[in-house]
């Protein structure tokens, strides 16, 4: 009679396992990294595809002189000193198109400068 009672607890808290696992933990995948080089009042690549809810890292080099990259929609904005780098990280919350202006005065072209971010679902 002892034995059946252990062995029913074992087979309940087995059920109880498997039909409630607690938390699930949901692993996320390494950021995407997307490299972007400044230059000559542009950026290069001038377009960037990107899915919503997917972290990204887009990192900034500059091959001249000091430049910066702000979305105000996004409430994003890195600097760049001269031939350095710089990173922004984020996950995209919401879709649309996004554009991205140089933040730091770089000179003439400055003004033109620009990179448009596409959030797809």
């Amino acid at each position: 009679m002892k034995r059946n009672e252990t062995l029913m607890g074992a087979l309940a808290a087995g059920l109880i396992t498997i039909g409630f696992p607690g938390h699930v933990v949901k692993a996320q995948g390494a950021p995407r990294q997307v490299e972007v080089t400044a230059k000559r009042f542009a950026y290069a690549p001038g377009e960037i595809t990107l899915k919503k809810g997917q972290p990204v890292v887009l990192i900034i080099k500059s091959e001249d002189v000091a430049h910066g990259l702000r979305f105000r929609e996004l409430n994003l904005n890195a600097k760049v000193d001269k031939g350095g780098s710089a990173q922004l990280s984020f996950i995209p919350d919401k879709t649309g198109d996004f554009v991205g202006h140089c933040s730091v005065f770089c000179g003439s072209g400055h003004g033109a400068m620009s990179l448009t971010l596409h959030v797809v679902e």
